[in-house]
């Protein structure tokens, strides 16, 4: 999958055109990936969004993989996985546990010695979301706390 990262990285943006969601992690390993997503209020779609990515990902790759007979028969190509493994988190601590998760993967895989070394990953961009985060708690403390003066 990272081979063809760019063309990945396209189908995902184009699919987000017509079925909007939020990406709040993802990494993409040599052959699989993991994501976090949040969908809009009052839509639980996920299986149409992936249907669409896995197609215009297939689409657009020549047929070089190995396939099953079964597979062949069926028109399938040997990219993905039949299925996908959703899950609906319940808490903050659940999001954080799936997010972590993702960015731990290519650790996980010996792919990596550091998470932020997979470039494959939203852990960088998560990294400075934090470091942004905790710049502007900061500011804030020190604006209130001036007012107390």
């Amino acid at each position: 999958m990272i081979r063809d990262i760019d063309t990945l990285r396209l189908v995902v943006k184009e699919t987000r055109k017509r079925w909007p969601f939020y990406i709040d992690a993802w990494v993409v390993l040599p052959e699989h990936l993991h994501c976090v997503w949040t969908l809009p209020l009052s839509d639980n779609d996920n299986a149409n969004r992936w249907r669409v990515i896995k197609q215009g990902f297939s689409k657009a790759l020549p047929v070089t993989e190995r396939r099953s007979a079964a597979r062949m028969a069926r028109g399938e190509r040997g990219i993905w996985q039949c299925r996908f493994w959703e899950h609906v988190v319940r808490d903050d601590e659940d999001y954080a546990a799936h997010v972590d998760y993702c960015h731990i993967n290519p650790l996980k895989h010996c792919l990596v010695e550091q998470v932020a070394d997979w470039p494959y990953s939203t852990f960088h961009r998560y990294v400075v979301m934090r470091r942004n985060t905790l710049a502007l708690l900061r500011t804030t403390d020190y604006a209130l706390s001036s007012l107390d003066r």
